[in-house]
């Protein structure tokens, strides 16, 4: 069954609309309640943000749901969101709750849920929660005596810095390595260039006043033209980029290229190997990672395992393989048996790592394989039709995806499908044949924005 809410991580949207209003905010916050069974437990629920000014309107939702519910409520400000994966084990919490439209512009926000053991929850509770916010929850609330309280923890930056920074190793430094850090003016842009200094780097950061409305706005992972121009200007050795909720990173090397998590994934799996710390000879990726990285793989004795895109599944398949590397393209890392989701300052941090042991340029310490020729296109349409296009999401997408990747099973690999974070259709075609990919990319598209066209008049 499709969820008509949750999407690839979480729930996501346009402000103020749909989805993402507060009184939505605060029915979620009670579902979720009472799909976690926390009711009469005084249960305790981490809540971070990143920078959008729309972050205030569903932190004060959501903690108004909870508290309405005798859930008590730990709010730690902007913060990445790997720190909440972090925090609601360090707390002890019961739930842990992250407001980001990760690198979606400002005026989009959403949700993501984290469980105890500090993983994204599963889908299954994802249409527990979904199915209550379906009906009568108003018999549900506390008592007048029983409702929850909100605190803030004022240490919480202080924590996942020092957590952040026991992951590189010990016995070096980044002393005499000169830094770009783009922060995308989110929800890193004060923790992220600490990090890197403390550590000994000389770090040039950018991208760090947000206003609430330049979030990821040409910058970080999704607009590189700033760092490049930046590692270029100050002759730096590399450059790092984040997305708005610092789960992501790209890498720019001292040319200005751009460096993306396909080959950063690379670098590490064969360091990991060198040093005979990569376990089972396994590296997890996403049906979205280059043809040449899993054909790389295999040169040096190491079979790659996909999954559905989002980082979330790619941790749910390590969890299961006892795989201790794993990520996306687009720049989620996972790095660690013990790690329950993406964080691009962990991933950064892994990057220098085998930088400052290789004693070479980060050009050569990143580009691993020669990519297999691969053709992205997205369809955008109408934000307002994103929870009502079930059958273009589900069945249609599926039939012409398989009728392409049957047609041409030898030469082509397809993949058409829905975003699970924004009103769009993503299609990629790669192919050694680099002209047959082009041409079925256009046909592809052709086809989808005819079904399109069909369900929006249907739909009047």
């Amino acid at each position: 069954m499709l969820k008509k809410y949750f999407g690839t991580d979480g729930i996501r949207g346009r402000s103020n609309t749909g989805v993402i209003t507060p009184e939505i905010m605060i029915k979620l916050a009670r579902a979720t309640s009472i799909a976690c069974d926390f009711l009469g437990k005084k249960a305790t629920i981490v809540i971070g943000k990143d920078t959008r000014l729309s972050g205030y309107m569903l932190e004060s939702a959501l903690t108004s749901g909870f508290i309405s519910m005798g859930v008590n409520v730990v709010l730690i400000g902007p913060m990445p969101t790997p720190a909440i994966s972090m925090l609601v084990r360090s707390l002890r919490a019961d739930l842990g709750m992250m407001i980001s439209a990760s690198h979606n512009p400002y005026y989009d926000n959403g949700v993501k849920f984290f469980q105890s053991s500090g993983h994204k929850i599963s889908s299954e509770l994802e249409r527990k929660i979904e199915q209550l916010m379906h009906t009568d929850l108003s018999g549900y609330v506390a008592e007048y005596h029983d409702l929850g309280k909100a605190l803030k923890l004022g240490d919480a930056r202080g924590r996942y810095i020092e957590h952040v920074k026991y992951s590189f190793p010990p016995n070096l430094k980044l002393d005499g390595i000169k830094l770009v850090v783009d922060c995308a003016n989110g929800a890193a842009y004060d923790i992220a260039p600490k990090v890197f200094h403390e550590l000994g780097a000389e770090v040039i950061a950018c991208e760090i006043s947000p206003t609430g409305f330049n979030i990821n706005d040409k910058c970080g992972v999704m607009d590189s033209q700033l760092l490049t121009q930046k590692v270029l200007e100050h002759k730096a050795d590399l450059g790092i980029a984040l997305d708005g909720d610092a789960d992501r990173v790209v890498v720019v090397d001292e040319n200005g290229q751009v460096i993306d998590g396909d080959q950063i994934i690379a670098s590490l799996a064969q360091y990991l190997l060198e040093n005979n710390l990569l376990r089972n000879n396994l590296v997890t990726t996403t049906i979205m990672s280059n043809m040449g990285l899993e054909l790389y793989l295999k040169t040096i004795g190491i079979d790659l395992i996909r999954t559905s895109v989002g980082d979330k599944y790619v941790v749910e398949k390590m969890g299961e393989l006892g795989c201790n590397l794993g990520g996306e393209q687009s720049g989620h890392i996972i790095i660690g048996s013990n790690q329950a989701t993406g964080d691009g300052i962990k991933a950064a941090l892994g990057v220098l790592a085998m930088y400052r042991q290789a004693q070479n340029p980060i050009s050569k310490v990143l580009n691993k394989f020669v990519p297999v020729p691969q053709f992205t296109r997205n369809i955008r349409y109408d934000h307002k039709y994103y929870h009502k296009f079930t059958t273009l999401r589900g069945e249609k997408i599926e039939e012409i995806s398989k009728f392409y990747q049957e047609r041409y099973a030898k030469s082509v690999r397809v993949v058409i499908r829905q975003s699970g974070t924004e009103p769009i259709i993503r299609l990629m075609v790669e192919s050694q044949d680099a002209d047959l990919a082009q041409n079925l990319l256009t046909e592809m598209q052709n086809k989808i924005e005819n079904e399109i066209q069909s369900l929006l008049e249907n739909s009047k």
